[in-house]
This record gives C-alpha cells, structure tokens and sequence, in this order.
C-alpha cells in the first residue's frame, strides 16, 4: 500500500517563497508574513473575506452533537464550536486543474 504523505505549508515556506521571487531579506519577508497572517486571522473573525481570483474564508458554526468512537463504540458529547471553511475560485481552480 502506498502512503501519499501531506505537506504541510509553512510560514516558514511563505517567507522563503516571498524571498526567492521577490528577492528581499529574509527578515524582512518574515516581517511581511507575519503581517499578513495577522491581518487576515483579524478579517475573518469580523466577516467573510473574499480573496479575488484566490478564494474566500469564512466562519462556520458548528452545533454540539453526539460522536462515537468507532473502535469501543462509547459515545461522547462534541462541543459547539467555530469551523474555519474556504471556498476555492472558480479561476484558481481552473489553473490548478490545468497544470
């Protein structure tokens, strides 16, 4: 069986990306990355926000409900909370498609 392994992105990754097309100093594209997390995390706890030709986030909420663990067959009881969902665009769907 052949196990497909996840990348996970980074903000790390982010800055060194930013870095090698843009060509600034690494400190100063971490300065930039960091901004920009933080400035989005504020947009979305307002509102929806839509990233033209990206795609848009937004905050779901989700109600409390039973669960059950499938190997001892126990029920619990799942919290309500907030869901962080985002929707792809059309464009940029259709670019990643075609590559």
């Amino acid at each position: 069986m052949l196990k497909i392994r996840k990348t996970q992105l980074t903000k790390k990754d982010i800055s060194k990306k930013i870095n090698s097309k843009i060509g600034l100093s690494k400190s100063y594209t971490d300065k930039i990355t960091d901004n920009l997390i933080i400035i989005l995390k504020d947009l979305i706890k307002k509102d929806e926000i839509n990233i033209k030709n990206f795609g848009s986030f937004s905050i779901t909420n989700k109600d409390e409900r039973i669960g059950r663990n499938p190997k001892n067959k126990k029920s619990y009881l799942i919290n309500a909370r907030k869901s962080l969902s985002f929707k792809i665009s059309y464009n940029f769907n259709k670019k990643i498609n075609n590559i």
